[in-house]
């Protein structure tokens, strides 16, 4: 299956390292026009330089709805509208798993923020132009914890990716009368990036054992693994596809 992006535009968030560089590389690697953003200014700048010239980075707070209005402006200037959007920035925010009781206002939210609010606000910007084209693919990236008992053990992600997952079943239907496919990927483990090796060493020998013979393939993901279902769901094979949250893990 030979997947093509050329006269594409991409936009994929959280970009810096791990999933979002290996999507936005495989988008590229496809002839899109792909801009991504994060907030970690040197990673951000690895990813640009591996994804070569059809990448553009830009440091952008997807908590920021001013800043991401602006980025999805810039991004379609050239062809007026963004075509793919790939809802992938968020993460733990460093934090660990602690007792409901001694959970903060503030680390509660901060997680909530850039999970699932940045995603909001990034299908809000891109809405109209996907629109005026009658053509748009947004995929959300979300997690096994938004559809199980969260391996972190912090409520807020597993709140967060929750929820992201139904606003994609909402979004599919408002959107899909305008040619739009709004989909979600739950991905299994991966190591890629800190937050994940930290998550993955505190396992210590026995439980990475242990996590690695629940896959029913025996193996840990890679990013590629997850960028190519993304390709799939942004490409014209998947029109008639919509709403829908697929499993990336292995099989578990």
């Amino acid at each position: 299956m030979n997947f093509e992006f050329s006269g594409r535009t991409i936009i994929v968030t959280g970009g810096a390292h791990g999933l979002g560089r290996a999507m936005a590389r495989a988008f590229a690697e496809r002839g899109g026009r792909v801009w991504t953003c994060d907030i970690l200014a040197d990673a951000l700048a690895e990813t640009r330089e591996v994804c070569g010239a059809g990448c553009e980075a830009r440091l952008v707070d997807v908590r920021e709805r001013e800043a991401v209005k602006a980025f999805v402006e810039e991004a379609s200037r050239e062809s007026g509208q963004v075509d793919v959007l790939v809802n992938n920035a968020g993460g733990v925010q460093g934090q660990v798993g602690r007792p409901l009781e001694e959970v903060t206002p503030e680390a509660w939210q901060v997680i909530l923020d850039v999970n699932l609010t940045g995603a909001f606000h990034f299908c809000q910007a891109v809405a109209p132009g996907m629109k005026a084209a009658t053509w748009g693919r947004i995929v959300n990236i979300s997690s096994g914890a938004g559809l199980r008992v969260s391996l972190t053990g912090i409520q807020a992600y597993a709140s967060a990716k929750a929820g992201l997952i139904g606003l994609t079943r909402q979004l599919a239907h408002e959107l899909g009368p305008f040619g739009i496919t709004v989909n979600c990927i739950a991905p299994g483990f991966i190591r890629s990036n800190p937050s994940t090796e930290r998550q993955w060493q505190s396992y210590g020998e026995q439980g990475q054992r242990e996590l690695v013979e629940s896959i029913a393939t025996r193996r840990l993901g890679r990013p590629e693994d997850i960028a190519y279902a993304v390709l799939f769901f942004s490409s014209d094979l998947a029109s008639w596809i919509t709403g829908q949250t697929l499993s990336v893990d292995g099989g578990r």
